[in-house]
This record gives structure tokens, sequence and C-alpha cells, in this order.
């Protein structure tokens, strides 16, 4: 079983050094990172559906350094867009943040989109990468997709990670993807299907009233699970963006290209956009001559040293002039307004460094033989079920799963999950 031993070096420093929140707002339960000077306004990092808050620690630790405020979470278990845009809103209203910067990568920046549409007054600019503008292609894909609830975890996880390439790749990508494989095994039924759901359930991203000047478009060259046609839509919808393009980098380029991603959120992004690093507020040095920092946190006061993590060169960006089609940012929100009763009564958890979650220390890293078997006969007997309980349509994704567990079921013969 993987632990925190067998993890990166710089992630097991990261750990050591960068509190885990755990808060629970309603029914929705949140998992996230937050460093760095609160009094300057954060870039809030959303992953996709493979990632947690944890792929985004290289981030963290080498903006932070610098005087920027870096939140990195956990995507929360909803089961529509405006139930995200909602749940979203309620936690900034928790953390006391009312605008945001807002990174986000393939889901995420989906989502991200979608909460610059409903609530333009909160967010101030976008760094969108390899994303999309709508889920019709991924719905045509999915259409099990009403049965998804009910499916196993370990066929969940391997869905997901088929559209992860396999094979041969270059080293500094190859640990990114090993790295994000140890973070789906992390990740419960619960957890996948929500964010299954988000990326099949019939959405687009509608105008935007921020303005095309305040987007970053930073995509990469080489292979990427989201087709280059969803990314291309997004660059004809943004045509006033500025584009960092990296060489190479895969799905994970803020895991595999660190140094460029940072260079470009820093440089290209947030200077650009108007958002002030708080140098000043960054004290000590450490053994090694690394700038230290102490960031006075919501809960204690932690004295950090962050190091910044390690990628290669190849990339380039574009410049282009400002357009104001998409109107400012400062615009009226007629889609809903803040919280006027203020932040419910939440219950917040704090987890020291030593004692955070471990994200590649999961107990989901095989599954034996016998738990497949009961696990597919339950779920055939359920299906047979349904079948007297369904209309007609329904019998379809039923058929799909049934020839999916067949498979799995084939497939766990000879091999483990």
């Amino acid at each position: 079983m993987k632990g925190l031993a067998s993890a990166p070096g710089d992630y097991v420093y990261f750990k050591s050094q960068v509190p885990l929140h755990k808060i629970s707002i309603g029914s929705k339960q949140w998992r996230y990172y937050d460093f760095g000077p609160k009094s300057v306004p954060p870039l809030i990092c959303l992953p996709g559906i493979a990632g947690t808050a944890d792929v985004y620690y290289k981030q963290i630790m080498s903006l932070s350094l610098k005087g920027y405020r870096v939140i990195s979470l956990d995507l929360p278990r909803v089961w529509n867009h405006l139930e995200w845009v909602h749940a979203f809103e309620k936690f900034l209203d928790t953390i006391n943040v009312h605008h945001v910067h807002l990174y986000g990568t393939s889901l995420g920046g989906f989502l991200a989109q979608i909460f610059a549409q409903y609530r333009p007054r909160r967010v101030k600019s976008l760094v969108l990468s390899n994303t999309f503008l709508n889920t019709e292609k991924f719905s045509a894909s999915m259409p099990w997709s009403p049965v998804v609830g009910w499916t196993p975890s370990f066929l969940l996880k391997r869905y997901i990670l088929t559209g992860i390439r396999d094979g041969p790749q270059e080293p500094f990508i190859a640990d990114s993807v090993d790295f994000v494989v140890g973070q789906v095994e992390t990740l419960s039924r619960d957890d996948l299907s929500s964010r299954l759901t988000l990326n099949a359930a019939a959405a687009s991203v509608g105008p935007l009233l921020l303005s095309d000047s305040l987007v970053t478009i930073m995509d990469t060259n080489d292979y990427c699970a989201i087709p280059q046609s969803l990314k291309d839509q997004v660059n004809e919808r943004y045509p006033g963006a500025r584009r960092a393009i990296m060489k190479s980098g895969g799905d994970f380029p803020f895991l595999s290209r660190p140094d460029e991603v940072n260079l470009y959120l820093q440089q290209l992004h947030l200077r650009r956009v108007g958002v002030e690093a708080k140098q000043d507020q960054i004290s000590g040095t450490s053994k090694d001559g690394n700038a230290g920092s102490l960031y006075e946190d919501r809960h204690a006061e932690h004295d950090d040293n962050p190091q910044e993590g390690h990628g290669s060169s190849g990339s380039h960006f574009e410049s282009h002039e400002p357009q104001s089609s998409n109107g400012a940012e400062g615009s009226h929100d007629n889609n809903g307004s803040e919280n006027d009763n203020g932040p419910p009564k939440d219950q917040v958890s704090f987890d020291s460094p030593e004692s955070a979650h471990d994200p590649q220390a999961s107990g989901s890293e095989t599954c034996i033989l016998n738990e497949q078997l009961l696990t597919f006969i339950s779920i055939s007997a359920m299906a047979s079920g349904m079948i007297l309980l369904l209309p007609e349509q329904a019998l379809l994704p039923i058929h799909f799963m049934s020839q999916l567990n067949l498979g799995a079921l084939y497939t766990a013969k000879t091999w483990k999950v």
C-alpha cells in the first residue's frame, strides 16, 4: 500500500508545513488548503474529475512564497451546476472571501466559468486550462449516467483512469500521472459519482460579463483527455484573452511543468489583473537559504518554509489586445446576490500538518476478487428488479451497466483493480 513515505519529497515537505482545513457547511463537506497572506485576494484552484486539493501543492508552495494567497479545494458532492454555484458561494462566505481569481483545469475550468456566469460580481479573473464550454460530448459518451450513483467505486475509478493516457511518457509527465492516480484512490463512490454527473449533465457556459482581458488560457500542445476541438471552442469564446501554450505537460501541467505554470500564473496573469503580492508579509530564512513565511492562519499561527517544485522549459505565450465585447466586470449580477443573513453556523475542523489526511494511503489500492463477485451479484440483482419497475427507456443504461460489470468481472479474474 502506498503511503506518504513513497510520495515525492517536496510533497512530503508540503504536508509537513501547510495545514489542511475541513469544514461542514450545511450538508456539504469541504476539504481545502488556504496558504498565503490573508490580505491578498486569493487565487482559488479548482481541480478536474481526477483531482483533489493536493494536486496544486506546487502552486501553493511557490506562489505563497512570493506573497500571494492560494486556496486549493476538493470539489464538494453536488449533483447539478446550480447547486455548485450556491454551495461555492456559501463556502466563500464562510471563509470570509468576497472577490476571487479562479484557476480551473478540465471540469474545474468549466465550473469556474459557470460560477463567473451566475456570480459575476465575485469573480475578478479566470485562468482556464485544458477545459471546455459545454458537456454535450461527455454526455453522449456516457449513456449509463442515469445509474452512475449505483455503480461500484472500483468501476468508476477505472472509467476515470481510462481517460488518462497509458504507456511510455516523459518522466515528469509519468510522475504527475502516478500522483493523480494516487489521488483518485482516495475518492469515495459519492465523490466520483458527483463529479461524473457534473461532467455529463447537459449544460453550457453562457455569455460572461467578465472582460476577455481578465481571462488567461493555459493549454498544453501534447496529449490531453480534453479533445482539441473543445479547447478550440474556448479560444474562440475569449478572443481577447492572454494565451500560454506549453509544448508538453499532458493532462496535469501544474504537476509536470510547475515552474512554467507558476510563472504564467504570477507574471502573465496575477500581476496583469492587478493582484498585488505582499512581499512585506514574508519573513524568516530557512537553513538552506530559502525565504520562509509567517502567515496568520484563521485557527492558529504556523512558521512555514515552502519550497518551489521543479519543472522543465519548452513553452510560449501569445498576447492579445483586450476586447470589451463581454462587458465590464463590475456589472450588476441579475442571477442572484450574496447571502443577506450571513453564513450559516458551520462546524470547522483543523488538521495539523502531521495528522493531515494522507492522499496516497488509501485502502482502495486493491480489490479482492470475492468482493468484486459480491458487488457484481448485488448490482445484477438490483438491475433485474429495476427491469420490472422502470419504463422501457431506462432499460438501455441498465443493459449497458450489466455489460460493464461482466467485463469488469472477467478482468478481475486476471489482475487486480
